[in-house]
C-alpha cells in the first residue's frame, strides 16, 4: 500500500536536534505504547451500545472502524515520519495552510476530544462494574472520580505515566480473561454462536451497522497521541509504520475475539442493556473469577483512560497558550510541580460539567465526531504537502489513500445525531470566545 520516499538516506532520527528532545524510544517501545493507548476503556464500555444498534453482528461495526482507522493510521505515517516532530495534527495543518485560526480549531478539538472522553469514561466508572464493588450513588462517585484524576495530573506528569504503565498492564490481562472465560464457556457446548448473524430487528442492518461503527471507532483512537512523541522516536521512518499498523492489528484481533465472545456468551438484549457489558459475560460463563476481580479490573482501565485523556488535554492547551492561541493564563504553571494547573483545573471543570450532560455512549459519539473533524483535517493536509520535499526518508502513501479517509470520515460524520453535533457546535464557540481573547490579550501587550 505504500513505500518508503524520500530524496535523502540521511536517518530523521539524528539523536537529537539542537534544542530537541532526545530520540530514546525504540520500534518495540513504541508498539507498545499505541497498543497500551489503544487497547483501552472503550471496550469495556461500549460494547452494549453496539449491541442496542446493530443486534449480535457487532464484530461488522468493528471491522467498518478498523478499515477507517488504517486508512488515517497510513496518513499519520507519512505526516509524522515526514515532519518528526512533536504538535500532531494542528501542526500538520498550520504547515499545510499557515492559518492561526484553522491551526488553533484542529488544536482544541483535539483538547475538547480528551475532555469528552474522560467525562463518558467518569461516567462509566460510576456505572455497573463499580457496582460489582460497592453501591454507591453515580453523580457524587463521577465528581469525586474526576476530582482525583485532577489532582493525580496536578502532581506531575511521570506519576501520571507510572500510573499508565500499570494500569496498561491490568486493563489488558482483563481483556485476557474475557477472552478466555468465552472460550471456555463455547468449548463446553455452552452458547449460541448464531446470534452472530442476528441484526437488531427493529432498526435497519445498514442504518445499525453505519450507527454502531460511529461507537466502535471510539475504541480504536489513540494512535493520533502518538503523533506528539515523534520527536523521541528513534528512526521514526522505519519505526511508526512498523508499530502503528501492527498496533492496530493487534488490538482489532484482541476486540474482534471480545466481540464473538461476548455474543455467543450473552443474549443480546441483555448485552445491550449492560452499563458493564464485559463483566456480564464473564458472570455469565461461569468462570471462577470474582466479580469484584473483574470489576476493579475494569474500573483501573476506564480510570486509566480517563487519566490519559485528562493529561493529554490539558497539555494541549498548555501549548496553544504558549504559542498565543489560548490566553495566557493557560500556560501558567505551578512553582514546584511544573505542571500546567490552570489548564489542568480548566480540563477537570469542564469534565465534571459534562458528565452531568450526557450518557456514556452520547459522549463517545461527541469524541468520535471531534477526532472525525481533526482526522478530516491531517487528510486534507497530506494531499496539499505532498508537493512539499524533505531532505530525509519518509513513510508515503499513495494519494487514494487519504482520499478514502476522507469519504469514510464523512460518512460516519452523517451518521452523527443533532445533539451530538450541537455539542460540537458549543465547543467550536467557546474555542473562539477564546481565540478571541487571546488575540486581544496579545494586542494589549504589544500597546
Amino acid at each position: 500500500m505504500a513505500d518508503i520516499a524520500g530524496t535523502s538516506n540521511a536517518a530523521t532520527d539524528a539523536d537529537s536536534r539542537p534544542g530537541g528532545l532526545k530520540r530514546v524510544i525504540t520500534a518495540p517501545l513504541l508498539f507498545a505504547f499505541i497498543v497500551g493507548d489503544t487497547l483501552g476503556a472503550g471496550i469495556y464500555t461500549l460494547v452494549g451500545s453496539m449491541a442496542n444498534d446493530v443486534g449480535g453482528v457487532i464484530w461488522l461495526p468493528l471491522l467498518i472502524a478498523l478499515v477507517v482507522a488504517l486508512l488515517t493510521a497510513g496518513t499519520y505515517a507519512e505526516l509524522i515520519t515526514k515532519y518528526p516532530h512533536a504538535g500532531g495534527a494542528a501542526r500538520y495543518v498550520d504547515r499545510a495552510f499557515g492559518i492561526p485560526y484553522l491551526s488553533f480549531v484542529v488544536g482544541f478539538l483535539m483538547m475538547a476530544s480528551g475532555i469528552t472522553t474522560a467525562a463518558s469514561l467518569a461516567n462509566a466508572f460510576a456505572g455497573d462494574y463499580l457496582a460489582a464493588l460497592i453501591d454507591v450513588p453515580p453523580v457524587p462517585t463521577a465528581i469525586a472520580f474526576i476530582a482525583i484524576l485532577t489532582l493525580i495530573n496536578l502532581r506531575g506528569v511521570r506519576e501520571s505515566l507510572t500510573a499508565n504503565l500499570v494500569a496498561s498492564v491490568i486493563e489488558v490481562s482483563g481483556l485476557v480473561i474475557v477472552i478466555f472465560c468465552a472460550a471456555l464457556f463455547f468449548g463446553g457446548g455452552d452458547g449460541d454462536p448464531a446470534r452472530l448473524l442476528e441484526f437488531n430487528p427493529d432498526v435497519a442492518p445498514l442504518q445499525g451497522a453505519f450507527a454502531a461503527s460511529v461507537i466502535a471507532f471510539f475504541s480504536f483512537l489513540g494512535f493520533e497521541a502518538a503523533a506528539n512523541m515523534a520527536e523521541e522516536v528513534k528512526n521514526p521512518s522505519k519505526a511508526y509504520p512498523r508499530a502503528l499498523f501492527g498496533a492496530l492489528a493487534t488490538a482489532a484481533v484482541v476486540y474482534l475475539l471480545i466481540a464473538l465472545g461476548a455474543v455467543i456468551t450473552l443474549p443480546i438484549d441483555e448485552l445491550a442493556q449492560s452499563s458493564g457489558p464485559l463483566l456480564d459475560v464473564v458472570e455469565a460463563s461461569g468462570a471462577a473469577v470474582p466479580s469484584w476481580l473483574f470489576g476493579l479490573i475494569a474500573l483501573v482501565a476506564i480510570a486509566n483512560g480517563a487519566l490519559l485523556f485528562m493529561v493529554m488535554a490539558s497539555r494541549v492547551g498548555y501549548g496553544l497558550a504558549e504559542s498565543g492561541l489560548l490566553p495566557s493564563v493557560f500556560g501558567r504553571v505551578l512553582p514546584n510541580r511544573r505542571t500546567p494547573w490552570v489548564s489542568i483545573v480548566f480540563v477537570g471543570a469542564l469534565t465534571i460539567g459534562l458528565s452531568f450532560l450526557g450518557d456514556v455512549s452520547t459522549l463517545a459519539e461527541t469524541t468520535v465526531l471531534l477526532l472525525l473533524l481533526v482526522f478530516l483535517s491531517a487528510n486534507v493536509s497530506v494531499l496539499v504537502l505532498k508537493k512539499d520535499k524533505v531532505e530525509h526518508d519518509h513513510f508515503s502513501v499513495p494519494k487514494v489513500v487519504p482520499v478514502l479517509a476522507i469519504i469514510a470520515s464523512i460518512v460516519l460524520l452523517t451518521q452523527q445525531t443533532g445533539i451530538v453535533w450541537l455539542g460540537a457546535l458549543g465547543y467550536l464557540v467557546v474555542g473562539s470566545l477564546l481565540f478571541l481573547a487571546a488575540r486581544f490579550g496579545k494586542k494589549r501587550e504589544r500597546v
